[in-house]
């Protein structure tokens, strides 16, 4: 079980007269075996909560609690080595590594290749045409996404933190996307997005919002109460919260 207990993150903290809150008193809880979506406008604060979730960034007050151990203050590896793994909005290029050796570091071995097709089927990518393709700006936008999906997956864990997954894949479908998620529906998923495919694969959905508490509850009840699901921090009044 993944709980965020009464976060706060402020930007510009040396000059407490300038900052300006991002976060305030967000109390989430990410159950295991569940696919958690979290959307809102833009500026609600959705990647910082991940990254501060990841050990990245580290919040202002608050505490981040992960199977009952208090991982405030533990590191990004620290982290990583719990379980918990990061797909970022925009992917890392890595001049002078090969699709290969990012697959090798995320099993923490040498994978085989039938291992690494695996991985890369997984996210629709031909291994052949990609194992020992350098990791750098001949790559498009999409398929370094899909790249770091398939490193995620080769990495494992038991916490995924997934932000926007969706970006810069538009020639693979959504369809294809969402079974990826369905891989890992015995884990802890959460999803930064506002993509209507995305929202309707969720188990749960929180609606972030920097002025006031996050909206959160099942799919089936959060899904109505948006008045466009491509745009979902546009709502209805009346929605309750968990």
């Amino acid at each position: 079980m993944l709980e965020l207990k009464h976060i706060c993150y402020d930007v510009d903290t040396d000059r407490p007269d300038k900052a300006r809150r991002i976060l305030s008193d967000v109390s989430l809880g990410f159950p295991k075996g569940t696919v958690t979506v979290i959307t809102g406008h833009n500026g609600s604060g959705k990647s910082t909560l991940i990254k501060l979730i990841m050990g990245i960034d580290k919040p202002t007050s608050g505490r981040i609690l992960f199977n009952g151990e208090d991982i405030t203050d533990a590191s990004v590896t620290e982290r990583a080595l719990k379980g918990m793994t990061i797909a970022f909005q925009q992917p890392v290029r890595f001049k002078g590594i090969t699709v290969r050796n990012l697959l090798d570091a995320a099993c923490r071995k040498t994978c085989t290749t039938g291992e690494a097709c695996k991985y890369l089927y997984s996210v629709g990518l031909c291994a052949k045409d990609y194992i020992d393709r350098p990791v750098d700006d001949t790559l498009s936008g999409g398929e370094l996404k899909r790249i770091e999906l398939a490193t995620a997956l080769a990495k494992g864990g038991e916490v995924f933190l997934l932000d926007e997954p969706e970006a810069g894949i538009d020639l693979w479908s959504f369809d294809e996307l969402v079974s990826v998620f369905e891989k890992l529906r015995d884990k802890t998923v959460v999803i930064v997005s506002h993509q209507s495919k995305i929202l309707q694969a969720a188990d749960r959905i929180v609606v972030l919002n920097s002025a006031a508490q996050p909206v959160v509850g099942s799919r089936d009840e959060i899904l109505p109460s948006l008045t466009d699901v491509g745009a979902p921090y546009c709502m209805r009044g009346g929605m309750a919260t968990e």
